[in-house]
Order: structure tokens, then C-alpha cells, then sequence
């Protein structure tokens, strides 16, 4: 593989590190040898082993029929029982084991650096959110280094072993740029393709956890990479973790030391590691041994090292790292795309701008009067946008504080406009678009109206402890909504009771199996649907939260002519309330929901109609909705709704089912959209 000076020299420098990390953990490495000599498959601790259980029971990658066979043949303590649900984890991998690998592998890039007018490739990368791409420091050390290189995706061989075109994409280390040359990883921002999406919205992203549960010793990992600049390559199952530092994981593999920023893997294709350098032989003083036994030179090449184990950076550890590194709000929204188990937040309140100085002859506003002056506002749209009369407006779900509400209705757009052109229509301004954003200000009346602070710290926690709202109301609506939709989606009772009469309940609450069964029907993250329905929650139970929200709203919305509402998520929820507060001057309303919540009936019947009653000025109604979208899961809705409503089914990538870009991209949904702002 080639490589510059600088990269050569710091890869030495992580390669002699990882050498003497080894070295010192040799006592606890052979501890593990003696134990797996004496028959025992996991030599982690109790503690260790009891994580890795319940996360996978919480995430359907052990079944519940499969758990119980394991451990009923005989009485046993729990470590002897998780050690047996690890090993059915181990021992039989789903059909799903494969798919999900190749979709793993999409996120995965080879990165190379233009020097001389030629290419030369340094290592993998591979996406962690719809933005940003992760490597080693060592790869990628500054800003300067990533503005020469290029992140080529589909860098492989097809199912007939011939080459398949890559997508090349710049890097954008001027969007958001962080590295650490201890962990050894450097995280960059990937330049939107040629059709302006982000790349993860292309190739999809893995979404990075700092809980604890993901591996333990003695299982196999996965790693996918670019060796030594090569076509993409993994290696799969190929041997186990061998010992757990604070901030490393030693593992065998067949992974060469080219492999430099590749993903490694358990086998639900989680990250579990940064791969960063191989570990070699060394002698008494530290050198680095040749296969021969004779002393490494640098002239001598990689491949004549005595390579004894292979060296990663934990994910949980440059996850904390990032949580603790002072950034701009801009990027640490980037960060918080990462998703809900990587504890990144947007910027917290305090980092917002304080409000501009009261006249001295006005009176002092109320604290949350003044947090709301300081939100985004909602964009309006230019003036004329389809002849003057007719007024397009996209309302947005949950989870957009600190967004930049200009780039979120950029981002609909594009994603209307994809399906505009497939139905042969003419696409839209984005300037013609009315962007109501409520985003800050949910989050502001959430925290405001929340006793505790909501916080993801608990290693083990999982997504409906976490999320839950902490109000009673609140709380007793989220449980009901998420055991109505578990229940319309055909929850299997004897799972749960067969959990409960083997003393699980510790390890699965009802909600939380409740979650993960969506999850797993759905193919969403469980943390998403619960943040998705905790927020729902919280909205239809606190008035102060629902003003709050509604208020924002209704600031941007038209007040004459005929109006294209266009909504999604929780923002059809907020859309449905909005509805009934509308300016008189408005005459006609065309609705489209996508990704709804409303077949909820423990939905419906919060909303400020009082249950499903179509609003009076809504002339025509069009809800999209995809099967594998969890928050859709009441659809359809014409059982519940009264006349007027068309269900539309679509079927979205199973990895962006409840994205709203994904929704608009069909031709039928944009089609609808487009043929009512043509009159």
C-alpha cells in the first residue's frame, strides 16, 4: 500500500504503541487462554456476560423459543445461563446474518490521497451518519491532509468477480473535522454526491453505540476494509476478541495491516472497534521480529512481519471522547446525527445566544417568552410561489433541534423533486416552500417541562428507560402507545410469557420487549421509535408543550388562498392540531401525511378534534405509508378516519423507512403533491 512520509511514520509510531500494550496485557491474555483450554467459551466477567445477553434478547438476535431451549433442560445460575444464550448467539447465525453484512459493507470507502498527479490509496473509512465518515488519525491526520483525498464507495468486485464502478466522493474537512492521534481515529465530513443527497442517504450508515453489551471475550468478530488498497475484502468470523483494555480490543483476524480505519464488527454487525494497526512479535527490547526471528527493518516490507494479533480502538471509548470535546453547535449537530446510542447531543441551551437587552421601557418578558425569542424561526416562502394563491408547506417530525431549518427544507425538497421528475411534473424552489420550525422549541418546552434531565449515561440502559417520559401523564401515554402498536403488530404473547416463567424480567422489561419487537418487525432502531413515541407522548399530554409547539407553528404558516400541507412524523400529529387554529382567510387545505402516527387510537383521541374526525377544511387527504415503518404502524388509516382519505403504500429502503425524503421520492406521493399545486 502506499502511503506518504507523515502516514508511514505516525502508522510506525501506533504500531510500536500497540506492541507494548500487548506486551503488558500479556498476564490477562494468558488467563484467557487457560480458562478457554479448560472449557470455558466466554472467560468474560459476570457483569460483562449479563450486558451481552440482554442486548441481544433486547435486539430478537437470539430468539425467545431458542433462549428457552438453551436453558431449560437443567436449573442454572444466571452466569451459566447467559453463557448459554451466547453460545446459540455464536453457534447459528440468522438468514438475515448475510444481508446485513452486505449492507454493512456499502457504508464501507477506500480513501486515497492525490500526490504528483497520481493516486495513492492510505486506508478505509466508513460512514457513522448521514455525513461523516470515520478512519485513523493516522490516515487522515488534519484538515490539510483530507482536503487532498477522495472516498471511493462500491470499491468491489460484483456477485461475477468482475469490477464494479466505484462512486468517488470529495472530502469536506472544512464542514467538520476532529481527530485524535491517542485513539487514533479522525472523523471527516463527505461531500454530498453529484444528486446533493448526503452520502449515508445513498450508501446507508452504521449507527455507533457507547453502551456497553456489544462484544465479549471469546466471540467472533467481523471486519470489512480496503488491505493494502485493494478491492474490498472481510474477513468473517474469523477469530474472537482476546482481551478488552480501557480503550482498545486485541483480536485475531486474517486482517492485514493495510486494513488501516476499517469497521470491525460482531455478528449483529455492530461497530464494536476502529481497526487501527496489526500488533507484532517483538523481542526483549521492544524490537519488532521478522518471521525469520531476525530484527525488523523498514526497508523489509509489512508483509515480512511476524504479525501475533490484531489491534482496535473501542467505539465507546472515541464516543466519549467526542462527548467531551468543545465544538461549535454546527458540528456538534453533526454529531448528534451519529444517533441516540452514541450520547451525542446537539449543543445544549446554554450555548444558544442570549436574547438581545430589553428597551428599558418595555416590561421584562417571562424566561420562557425569551428562550422562544432566541429559537430558529421558520422560513416563509417567496412571494408569488404558485401564482400567490396556493401556498406549499412541509412540517417536520421530532428530532431537527439545532438544525438549520433552511438546509431541512432544502433536504425535502430535493427529496419531492426526485419524485416530481418521476412523475414527469416540474420541480419545485425551494425559496416557493413555507418551512414552519418547530424544532428548538420542542426541545426547549420538553426540557422545561421535563423534572429530570433525559440522559443515556446507564451502561446497560436500555431505550425505554432511558427515553421515557418522566411525567405520569406522559409516561402512562407512551406505554399505551407503544403497546397498542406492539399489539397491532401481532406481538406473540407466549414470547413473554415464556420469558417471564424462566425469571427474565430483570432482563426484559414488557415495554422494552414490547420495543424490540417493533424493531425487529420494523427494521428501525428501537431507540428511534421510542424517542419517535415519547415525544408524541409528551406533545398530546402537556398543554404547555403543545402551546409551545403550536405557537411556533402557526407564526409561519399562510393566512389566505388555498394551502398544500405536506407533514410527517410528529408533524402530523402537530399538522392535525394545527389544522383547527387555522387564519380564517384560508379557504382549502390539500393534506399529505407520511410515517404517521395517527392509527393510533391512543393517538387520535388526544388530538384536539377529540378523536378522527377530519378537519372541515381539508378538501382532500393522501397518507403515505411504508409497511416496515414502525410509526406508521396504525396504517391504514381510512378504517379509523372519515371520508376523503387515499392510503397510499410504498415501500421505502429498509434503512431509511421512515425517512420523509424517502417518502417524497415516489412518483405517486410527489405526483399527488404536485398535480394540487397545479390547480
Amino acid at each position: 500500500m502506499g502511503e506518504t512520509d507523515r502516514s508511514r511514520a505516525e502508522r510506525e509510531r501506533q504500531i510500536a504503541a500497540a506492541a507494548a500494550r500487548y506486551d503488558e496485557s500479556g498476564d490477562e491474555r494468558r488467563a484467557v487462554e487457560r480458562q478457554q483450554e479448560a472449557g470455558i467459551t466466554f472467560p468474560d466477567s459476570p457483569e460483562a456476560l449479563a450486558a451481552r445477553a440482554t442486548r441481544l434478547l433486547d435486539r430478537q438476535a437470539v430468539s425467545a423459543a431458542l433462549a428457552v431451549e438453551a436453558v431449560r433442560g437443567e436449573p442454572l445460575a444466571a452466569p451459566e445461563a447467559y453463557e448459554r444464550i451466547l453460545g446459540v448467539s455464536k453457534e447459528l447465525q440468522a438468514w438475515s446474518f448475510l444481508p446485513r453484512g452486505a449492507r454493512a459493507a456499502r457504508t464501507v470507502a477506500r480513501i486515497s490521497t492525490r500526490e504528483n498527479g497520481r493516486e495513492i490509496p492510505l486506508g478505509t473509512g466508513f460512514l457513522v451518519s448521514p455525513d461523516l465518515l470515520m478512519t485513523n488519525h493516522h490516515v487522515l491526520p488534519d484538515a490539510a491532509a483530507a482536503r487532498s483525498c477522495v472516498a471511493e464507495f462500491d470499491a468491489q468486485v460484483t456477485v461475477d468477480n468482475t469490477p464494479q464502478t466505484p462512486t468517488r466522493l470529495e472530502l469536506d474537512p472544512d464542514g467538520f473535522f476532529v481527530a485524535d492521534e491517542r485513539l487514533d481515529f479522525a472523523l471527516v465530513r463527505v461531500a454530498p454526491g453529484p444528486d446533493g443527497r448526503p452520502p449515508g442517504e445513498t450508501f446507508g450508515w452504521n449507527r455507533l453505540s457507547a453502551q456497553l453489551g456489544k462484544l465479549v471475550i471469546g466471540e467472533p468478530v467481523n471486519v470489512i476494509g480496503h488491505p493494502m488498497g485493494r478491492l474490498k475484502e472481510i474477513a468473517v468470523r474469523d477469530n474472537m476478541l482476546q482481551v478488552r483494555l480501557d480503550d482498545f480490543l486485541h483480536y485475531k483476524t486474517d486482517t492485514e495491516p493495510g486494513n488501516s480505519g476499517s469497521p470491525v464488527y460482531n455478528d449483529q454487525w455492530e461497530v464494536v472497534a476502529l481497526h487501527h494497526s496489526g500488533v507484532p512479535k517483538t523481542d526483549g527490547q521492544g524490537r519488532v521480529l521478522r518471521r525469520d526471528g531476525q530484527v525488523w527493518r523498514p526497508g523489509d516490507g509489512d508483509d515480512a512481519i511476524d504479525w501475533v494479533a490484531n489491534e482496535g480502538v473501542r467505539i465507546s471509548s472515541i464516543l466519549n471522547h467526542l462527548a467531551g470535546r468543545s465544538l461549535p453547535p454546527r458540528q456538534r449537530a453533526l454529531l448528534a446525527e451519529l444517533g441516540p446510542e452514541s450520547g451525542l447531543r446537539a449543543a445544549p441551551e446554554a450555548s444558544v445566544a442570549a436574547p438581545a437587552p430589553v428597551s428599558p421601557v418595555a416590561a421584562p418578558r417571562p424566561a420562557a417568552e425569551r428562550a422562544a425569542a432566541t429559537a430558529r424561526r421558520g422560513l416563509r416562502a417567496r412571494a408569488g410561489a404558485f401564482g400567490g394563491d396556493r401556498h406549499l408547506v412541509f412540517l417536520h417530525g421530532r428530532s431537527q433541534e439545532g438544525r438549520d431549518p433552511e438546509k431541512l427544507r432544502r433536504e425535502w425538497a430535493a427529496g419531492l423533486n426526485q419524485g416530481l421528475v418521476r412523475a414527469g411534473l416540474a420541480p419545485v424552489d425551494p425559496a416557493d416552500v413555507w418551512f414552519p420550525y418547530y424544532g428548538d422549541r420542542l426541545a426547549q418546552s420538553l426540557t422545561a417541562h421535563e423534572a429530570v434531565p433525559r440522559m443515556a449515561e446507564a451502561p446497560t440502559a436500555t431505550a425505554s428507560e432511558v427515553v421515557a417520559p418522566v411525567s405520569p401523564g406522559a409516561h402512562a401515554l407512551y406505554e399505551e402507545i407503544i403497546g397498542e402498536a406492539a399489539a397491532k403488530w401481532d406481538i406473540p404473547q407466549e414470547r413473554q410469557l415464556a420469558v417471564e416463567r424462566f425469571g427474565w424480567g430483570d432482563v426484559l422489561g414488557a415495554l422494552q420487549r414490547q420495543l424490540s419487537w417493533l424493531a425487529a418487525r420494523s427494521d428501525l432502531d428501537a431507540w428511534a421509535i421510542a424517542l419517535i413515541f415519547r415525544d408524541v407522548a409528551a406533545y398530546l399530554d402537556d398543554r404547555a408543550v403543545r402551546d409551545e409547539v403550536l405557537e411556533s407553528v402557526l407564526e409561519t404558516l399562510p393566512d389566505t388562498g388555498e394551502m398544500v400541507l405536506v407533514s410527517h412524523s410528529l408533524g402530523t400529529v402537530v399538522g392535525m392540531d394545527a389544522l383547527t387554529r387555522l387564519s380564517p382567510g384560508v379557504s382549502t387545505v390539500h393534506l399529505t401525511t407520511a410515517g404517521s402516527p395517527l392509527g393510533l387510537d391512543s393517538v387520535y383521541n388526544k388530538l384536539l378534534l377529540g378523536g378522527p374526525k377530519r378537519p372541515d377544511k381539508v378538501a382532500d387527504w393522501l397518507n403515505a405509508w411504508c409497511p416496515n415503518d414502525a410509526v406508521a404502524i396504525g396504517c391504514p388509516l381510512a378504517d379509523d378516519w372519515a371520508d376523503g382519505l387515499t392510503d397510499l403504500a410504498v415501500i421505502n429502503a429498509r434503512d431509511r423507512a421512515h425517512s420523509i425524503v424517502e417518502y417524497l421520492s415516489h412518483a405517486e406521493v410527489a405526483r399527488s403533491i404536485g398535480s394540487r399545486l397545479a390547480g
